[in-house]
């Protein structure tokens, strides 16, 4: 363990910094990886390494959200709809959290990290953009076109009422378990609403910063964000998310899924174990 402010400091930075990486490239945002490492690694005790990350992910999103919109991935009338559903769900968890023990939230996290292994692990045939317009989403001026190297293509979201319904939930993991709950935007944006993966994790992105900051406010409130602890991780992160934007442009789907479903599910074990044991 780091034996001063300074050196504590450069290994909190070091750690977020390739937390925003996986978060800008994935869409899951930071906290997947800084709320088992500031828990586990750093001994932080649990809901002030939960307030840490969702100023974390604010700044993943800050740092990722500005370039996928201005290349042209992200879409933006996508992603301010679903979030009317996740903030409403995310102040609700926010509220849930300081109800429950920090052990129960470890092992809450610990199956949200196996469930996004899985999630990551499952590859989809990209069809979304062969598919004829929903009403909805063509009503809502939802339907737009993403880069490829064969030029941009069109794509045509679907389903936008089940998705809708699917982002409060992601609302709530988010403010309960401090993380952008991206994994279970992605699985929505991606499967249900049959949007390209880019186009997926990048609208994530761009989600995720509104939904840590709805809950992020009753955190503050309540004490549970150390300035001192938050800023070298927002520092980090803040670095790691851009470096991570320009990553993903050449970024391989499939090898991406294998290697980050890997690195969850290590991360899913040790927070599992550590919250079944007491020691957190």
């Amino acid at each position: 363990m780091p034996t001063n402010v300074l050196e504590l400091s450069a290994l909190l930075g070091l750690g977020a910094f390739g937390a925003g990486i996986v978060g800008a490239l994935t869409g899951l945002g930071g906290g997947v990886v800084l709320v088992p490492m500031l828990t586990l690694l750093f001994k932080v005790d649990m809901r002030y390494a939960i307030g840490t990350a969702l100023v974390s992910v604010i700044a993943t999103s800050s740092g990722a959200a500005a370039a996928y919109v201005r290349e042209g991935y992200s879409n933006v009338r996508v992603g301010m709809f679903l979030e009317v559903a996740t903030t409403s769900g995310a102040l609700a968890g926010a509220f849930l959290a300081g109800l429950i023990p920090t052990s129960a939230l470890a092992v809450v996290f610990g199956l949200f990290l196996l469930y996004s292994a899985y999630v990551t692990m499952r590859a989809r045939q990209e069809t979304g953009r062969s598919l004829p317009p929903d009403p909805i989403a063509t009503r809502l001026g939802m339907n737009s076109t993403y880069p490829t190297p064969q030029g941009r293509e069109a794509y045509h979201p679907q389903r936008v009422s089940l998705t809708w319904g699917l982002m409060a939930v992601a609302g709530l993991l988010s403010g309960l378990l401090g993380v952008g709950s991206g994994a279970l935007k992605v699985l929505a944006m991606d499967r249900v609403m049959r949007l390209p993966f880019k186009v997926s994790t990048t609208t994530s992105n761009f989600m995720i910063g509104v939904t840590a900051a709805a809950s992020a406010g009753i955190y503050l409130h309540r004490g549970y964000i150390d300035p001192g602890l938050a800023m070298p991780v927002m520092l980090g992160v803040l670095a790691g998310a851009v470096v991570g934007s320009r990553l993903l442009t050449a970024a391989k789907a499939g090898a991406l899924r294998v290697l980050l479903a890997v690195v969850i599910f290590a991360l899913a074990v040790e927070m599992v174990v550590h919250g079944l044991a007491g020691w957190i």
